[in-house]
């Protein structure tokens, strides 16, 4: 990358990008140093040499061109490059290599997909969508940004994305004049900060396979880091901040909330941490009030006073794989309530157990239902209320289109990152989002379940209307059982099985109305003969 400054000519308009008044005007020397013009896979032809060596017929040529294939997809530098003249006698080498012994290509293949599918491998890696997900979202509203488009997923995502790369330019030019170092500093450190979080090998190889690092992958790194040290220096509070630039925040701030939190949006936490450290002599408190704030606000509509605050864990911050993870672990929390001891046929139980009942069943039930004061995600069960009746509590929700894009993003990161729920070494933290929103979901029948909700706070605030509540939360449907769920309906069926009076219950429960006014009725008619009698005695 050529990092030749030269002074702007004031009347180019289109390659120079204009800092606030007081900054150095920078240009670099040609935009291809900036961002590649193009970046495509290469066709794969087959080598002369090997195409005519295919004597053996139909079945060889199949042969060459499986092999050919998949080795082509087998790029180990990642960069999608023509081959060179030494490129293929090296291609042509492994060719016949494969040829003499095809078991070593299956071998290879093996060991990529256990490298690329380890517990560890998938806590850092940056996922795409799984299914689940992408089935509930045909309008892109949970899972495709507005305004900016962060890592390479949706780099060339289209035309309404392209404005926030000119900001990004800006927010890079105020970096460097933040931190006071060189821009050959700055960028030497986003490019070590990558390396050592092996950025690129985190992302899918479909899509790195025709990004170079030097002129596509890292300046995005570069650029994508600098735009999100400024937003979260923005909304942590910072004052003496550029006026240009806050008012393209202030003014997008919804949709850049709801951008730098989707799953496919996002860059190693590392890399940002790389610019945040020479952006501000306090990048660590920096973040810990972003973070704070987006908690806050994640599922409740609350004001509080000053800016709020959070419990930080320095160790998980050391292994966060990016912004939305960070947010998911500080959102859900701990269990503050003790870990039940759960056995194998518990968690059997868990994952099989048919129980489906809406707000107005379980009240049916003599299961109530209540908003606990604890707020953490996990925080869900049963409880016993009054010796023969049962509470049901979970976190309030104030629900919008902005939360429901973070709870989304953040169960489809659990989907990701934990592929068994009820393995052993799961913790009920781990699936915690995926629960919430599946417990929503089974109190949700009908409108009327939605109207009970709100009454018993657990749905607060104006946010969506009942019928758009009801199709969201019936959308997730086919999202993956948790374990925090799994246990609350062990335990409704528990207390099901151990109420044998509970049909007379709902019977009395769904006619109270007309058990109260036969009641009053048969009051008013005692009354009535009450007082004849006494007047007949008087007499």
């Amino acid at each position: 990358m050529n990092w030749t400054a030269e002074e702007a000519p004031a009347d180019d308009a289109q390659e120079v990008w204009a800092p606030a008044v007081g900054h150095p005007a920078l240009q670099y020397s040609s935009i291809v140093d900036i961002f590649c013009s193009s970046c495509s896979l290469q066709p794969y032809v087959v080598p002369a040499s090997t195409s005519s060596s295919s004597s053996g017929g139909p079945q060889l040529l199949v042969e060459n061109n499986y092999y050919a294939a998949a080795a082509q997809h087998h790029d180990p530098t990642g960069k999608g490059t023509t081959m060179t003249h030494e490129d293929l006698s090296s291609f042509e080498q492994q060719m016949e290599s494969y040829m003499n012994s095809p078991k070593k290509l299956f071998q290879e293949r093996k060991k990529e997909f256990e490298d690329a599918y380890n517990a560890q491998f998938m806590k850092q890696k940056m996922h795409r969508y799984p299914p689940s997900i992408r089935a509930l979202d045909d309008d892109g509203l949970y899972t495709v940004p507005r305004v900016v488009a962060i890592g390479p997923y949706h780099h060339y995502g289209g035309g309404h994305l392209k404005q926030a790369e000119e900001v990004k330019h800006a927010a890079a030019c105020h970096c460097i004049t933040l931190s006071g170092r060189s821009v050959e500093e700055m960028y030497g450190a986003v490019i070590s900060a990558a390396n050592d979080s092996d950025a690129r090998g985190l992302y899918h190889t479909d899509v790195m396979a025709g990004l170079g690092d030097d002129d596509c992958f890292l300046p995005m790194m570069f650029f994508d880091a600098c735009f999100l040290v400024m937003y979260i220096i923005k909304r942590s509070g910072a004052e003496n901040y550029d006026p240009t630039l806050y008012d393209f925040f202030e003014s997008n701030d919804d949709d850049i909330a709801h951008d730098i939190m989707l799953l496919e949006n996002q860059i190693p936490l590392q890399v940002v941490d790389a610019v945040m450290n020479m952006c501000t002599a306090e990048p660590l408190e920096r973040m810990k009030k972003f973070i704070a704030r987006c908690k806050d606000g994640c599922l409740q509509d609350r004001v509080v006073p000053g800016f709020p605050r959070v419990d930080w864990d320095e160790d998980y911050y050391n292994e966060a794989p990016h912004l939305l993870g960070l947010l998911r672990f500080y959102v859900v929390g701990k269990r503050s309530s003790s870990k039940p001891k759960v056995s194998p046929s518990d968690l059997k139980k868990m994952e099989s157990i048919p129980i489906s009942a809406g707000a107005i069943e379980l009240a049916e039930m003599g299961i109530f239902l209540t908003a606990n004061e604890t707020t953490e995600l996990p925080d869900m069960g049963l409880a016993r209320k009054w010796i023969i009746f049962a509470e049901l509590s979970m976190a309030p929700l104030s629900l919008n289109d902005a939360r429901a894009s973070w709870l989304v993003n953040m169960a489809a990161l659990e989907l990701c990152t934990t592929p068994d729920f009820f393995d052993k070494k799961a913790e009920f933290e781990d699936s915690a989002v995926c629960s919430y929103l599946l417990l929503l979901y089974m109190l949700m029948h009908r409108e009327e379940d939605v109207h009970e909700l709100r009454t018993r706070g657990i749905l607060q605030g104006a946010g969506l209307t009942n019928k758009k509540t009801l199709d969201f939360f019936t959308s997730l449907q086919r999202m993956r059982l948790g374990r925090c769920y799994g246990l609350v309906m062990v335990q409704i069926a528990s207390y099901r099985m151990n109420r044998p009076w509970i049909n007379l219950y709902a019977f009395c429960y769904r006619n109270r109305k007309t058990i109260a006014w036969a009641g009053s009725a048969i009051g008013g008619f005692i009354g009535i003969i009450t007082t004849l009698i006494k007047l007949k005695g008087a007499h």
